[in-house]
């Protein structure tokens, strides 16, 4: 039986998302990530938004010189996250081999599925009306033997196209592309491979492996192998997330105490609330840093005890933040804090310190107030400070990040 691999990815997902919700901004130029007069980066184009040069990643400044009469928007972690929430439920009820690679993206494998559906392109064709009928978002679709091709495949389709390749056709398809589209092959491999003389695929797969081992490690026999088509990789479920972080770039670079401490307190809570969400503790807490001059640090330390408590959290982060800033005195550009070295939940508890008990039960009845009123609903006196930097709205501040803090 030949192995059918099937890659959707949701197209220019932030904007479609927005699109749903006002129809209005259909076939316009439309950028999610925040105002072109704040600092900040183009999170999702629009197609329209595309043709005059923008994309992901692109500053937003840059992004409203190309394309003035673009509708720029701030964004809304929380919507992105139901919507993609829904399309993977959508995805499970086609196969139980499902692989999420993002909010926006996954593999199925569909292996010996055309059975039920009469093909694997009318499979295809099924799950894509259903994204449009419930969730409103266009999807475009590869197919192929391989995750590689079939990511490579829904490239080619895009935008709300479905693309199959013929088992046996996988090299042949690949051959003429141009050799950054291997999914796998950064801008630095990319110049290094042009430095070579290969600018298409299939000039790749013709290399010896030899040739690419010597020039790029054990990462040049895969690369050889993918541009040949050959992927024999399994569709894997994901497993248990390794941290937990949240940052977030300030509109202006700032030495003020005041503020850094605010944000870093809020960033905190919010690990804490999904530490609680996930019910592990951690054992590691880590701040970053990046400066004004776009260095960025990390610092990190091991709690004696593993904790999900905001306070402990807090109060780790603030002393690493303390040191560095005692070492440093640039100006910060971005701040954030993250835990890992999650351990089960089970503990013993010290009879003579009852702090921790308290702070434990303080911080999930906060959890239940702010769940049913808003993450701002409640804050500390620390965090009120905030109210006067970023906007707010129900589920939390505004933070003006790339990857739309959450």
């Amino acid at each position: 039986m030949a192995r059918r691999i099937i890659h959707i990815d949701l197209d220019a997902f932030f904007v479609s998302v927005e699109q749903v919700l006002k129809p209005e901004l259909k076939g316009k130029p439309v950028v999610v990530g925040g105002k072109p007069d704040r600092r900040g980066v183009v999170a999702s184009a629009s197609y329209e938004a595309r043709k005059y040069g923008l994309h992901a990643g692109m500053p937003l400044s840059t992004a409203h010189r190309l394309c003035p009469q673009a509708v720029f928007i701030e964004g809304n972690f929380t919507r992105y996250q139901d919507a993609s929430t829904k399309f993977m439920a959508i995805l499970a009820d086609f196969s139980p081999f499902l692989e999420p690679t993002g909010l926006d993206e996954a593999y199925l494998d569909a292996t010996g599925f055309e059975s039920l559906h009469g093909s694997i392109v009318q499979m295809a064709a099924k799950i894509k009306r259903r994204i449009k009928d419930e969730l409103g978002l266009p999807a475009s679709v590869g197919i192929a033997s391989g995750k590689v091709v079939a990511k490579v495949a829904a490239e080619q389709s895009k935008p709300d196209g479905l693309l199959e390749v013929p088992a046996g056709s996988e090299r042949s398809f690949l051959a003429p592309l141009p050799v950054g589209e291997l999914p796998g092959i950064g801008k630095k491999s990319e110049l290094e491979l042009k430095g070579l003389g290969i600018h298409i695929i299939g000039q790749l797969a013709s290399l010896p492996p030899e040739t690419l081992k010597y020039h790029f490690g054990t990462a040049g026999v895969i690369m050889h192998r993918h541009a040949n088509g050959i992927d024999d990789r399994a569709v894997e479920p994901p497993g248990e997330a390794r941290s937990i972080s949240r940052e977030t770039t300030f509109g202006e670079d700032t030495r003020d105490r005041r503020t850094l401490e605010a944000t870093l307190r809020y960033l905190s809570e919010r690990v804490g609330k999904s530490l609680r969400e996930q019910g592990r503790p951690a054992r590691c807490v880590t701040l970053k840093l990046r400066y004004a001059d776009f260095t960025t640090i990390t610092r990190r330390t091991t709690l004696k005890q593993a904790s999900d408590i905001n306070q402990v959290i807090f109060a780790t982060g603030l002393k690493l933040l303390k040191t560095a800033l005692s070492h440093e005195k640039q100006p910060v550009r971005l701040v954030g804090i993250g835990v890992s070295h999650f351990i089960e939940p089970a503990r013993q508890l010290n009879m003579l310190d009852s702090s921790a008990v308290r702070q434990e039960k303080l911080d999930r009845v906060i959890d239940r107030i702010r769940k049913k009123y808003g993450f701002t609903s409640i804050q500390t006196g620390r965090t009120l400070l905030l109210q006067d930097i970023f906007a707010s709205r129900k589920e939390g501040y505004i933070l003006p990040t790339p990857s739309l803090s959450r």
